[in-house]
């Protein structure tokens, strides 16, 4: 069997095709895989580094406001339905998987057209653009979130499996993780997380945490490699003592480490980091960035505070107090905790790759 995947542009459309893409592996050794996706998106270096073949096609997302860019993209959109013809006629796939984002357009419209089985699948609780417009014409859709059923059109062919989970999240060493952290085990941990990039707020905030914290609990503050410098400088010009529950540190490679430490996760509220939380069951407090497009991180975090896993707080109604409030309420209310947490798994779905394999399984 020849599958071709396409999805890309961010991680959280890119790690859930290459979880597929294992899961094919793992089921059909003589699988031949390859993906489509665009030189600029993050899938030019994630895909090569996870063992696949990656062809990239021309695309570009289409901006909210007319313009003369505008028409450029009407070129791109076509010069891309070119490419992705090409390659599908010469790689001959018996499936096409799309993951979202903008060059799955194309590529799942063309193998479409040509009546190649399609599966989408959709991370978000509120689907996006491409996604929608590829419902209409696809064979099947995956979805993470019951909630996002509401927004396809046929729902029939609509089938809720969850968001894929990156297997090193879930077997990660609780004791190993504590030691490599450098945290003391037995007292609780609070984790900031907001990317590789870093989100300046949550660090913002995360210091007024730090500066009102005794040592009641342990904070691990990952700032993000570009954000590390500046909360450092922050930390010394406020004059922050920082004690040994205190740890600031810019990136971590090993997440399943810091997911096996956490109590309570504050982050944003992208659709791997939630499939993330739920798996591990961990607590959370999410602010949603305001930066995505059709906010799409509001709605996936509404979908876990409904539902008793975690609590929501919208950037611009946050500051240090209400942060230091929502966070020692938590930890000071062990029952409260631990029904977060049980919420969490109730809302897990830990065989997500393995309900959209059964999928894939019936398009042949």
């Amino acid at each position: 069997m020849r599958y071709l995947l396409t999805g890309g542009g961010t991680g959280g459309h890119i790690y859930p095709a290459v979880a597929i893409a294992n899961e094919i592996k793992r089921n059909e050794k003589d699988a031949e895989i390859l993906f489509v996706g665009t030189e600029k998106g993050l899938e030019k270096e994630l895909v090569p580094k996870s063992g696949f073949e990656l062809k990239t096609i021309r695309v570009k997302g289409f901006k909210r406001k007319l313009s003369l860019d505008t028409l450029r993209t009407i070129k791109i959109a076509f010069d891309g339905l070119i490419d992705a013809k090409k390659i599908i006629d010469e790689y001959k796939p018996d499936i096409v998987i799309g993951t979202g984002g903008y060059v799955c357009g194309p590529v799942v419209m063309i193998a479409a057209l040509k009546h190649i089985p399609t599966l989408i699948h959709e991370q978000n609780a509120f689907p996006g653009l491409t996604n929608r417009i590829l419902s209409r014409f696809v064979d099947i859709i995956a979805t993470a979130f019951d909630d996002s059923k509401k927004y396809f059109r046929n729902k029939d062919n609509v089938y809720v499996t969850g968001n894929p989970v990156r297997m090193e999240i879930l077997g990660a060493n609780k004791v190993q993780a504590f030691k490599k952290l450098g945290l003391e085990p037995g007292k609780k941990v609070v984790v900031s997380v907001g990317g590789s990039r870093g989100a300046a707020k949550i660090n913002e905030y995360m210091i007024e945490l730090i500066k009102r914290v005794d040592d009641d609990f342990q904070i691990l503050m990952i700032t993000g490699k570009n954000q590390y410098d500046t909360v450092i400088k922050m930390i010394k010009d406020y004059d922050i003592k920082i004690g040994k529950n205190i740890k600031i540190i810019p990136y971590c490679y090993d997440m399943g480490d810091v997911y096996a430490v956490a109590d309570i996760m504050v982050c944003r509220a992208g659709a791997i980091t939630l499939a993330e939380l739920l798996a591990t069951s961990t607590a959370s407090i999410l602010i949603p960035s305001p930066n995505v497009t059709h906010n799409h991180q509001e709605y996936n975090a509404r979908v876990l505070e409904k539902n008793g896993a975690a609590i929501a707080i919208l950037e611009r109604e946050l500051n240090g107090d209400i942060l230091y409030d929502k966070v020692s309420s938590i930890l000071k209310d062990p029952v409260v905790l631990e029904r977060m947490k049980s919420n969490a798994k109730k809302l897990s779905k830990i065989d997500a790759t393995k309900e959209i394999y059964k999928l894939i399984n019936d398009l042949k």
